[in-house]
């Protein structure tokens, strides 16, 4: 493995601006924010919706670093509408299990798009 990988997945949504999905230095890896937005550019209205596209995303990129939910230390959700934290909230333990990482869940006043309501990264350690 060279020092650092520079992953883009092309089966995701292309990133917004000069970055990539993924990046991984020895055991370290972090993925870039992800959002409810399929590959083929659709946004789905609902909160929920979006997230679980992201979680996919997500998932797929830790993946593609040769990580998974276990190895993730801390996440970030940036939610538009916090008050719709409830909804997303069981996807997450879902997700997560047991593996629980270090978290922040902040409200912002806009995405990089209007339509988008959520977008979630994160930092792993594959030892």
């Amino acid at each position: 493995m060279s020092a650092i990988q520079r992953i883009t997945l092309p089966h995701l949504a292309a990133p917004v601006s000069h970055y990539c999905h993924v990046t991984r230095a020895g055991p370290n890896v972090w993925v870039s924010g992800v959002v409810g937005v399929t590959a083929d550019g659709k946004i789905p209205e609902k909160t929920v919706d979006q997230f679980d596209i992201a979680m996919d995303a997500l998932h797929e990129c830790l993946k593609a670093a040769g990580a998974g939910p276990e190895h993730v230390v801390k996440v970030q959700v940036f939610m538009t509408d916090i008050k719709e934290r409830p909804v997303i909230n069981p996807r997450r333990i879902a997700y997560f299990g047991e593996n629980r990482p270090a978290s922040t869940l902040v409200e912002v006043s806009g995405l990089v798009d209007p339509r988008m309501k959520v977008e979630i990264e994160c930092q792993a350690y594959v030892g």
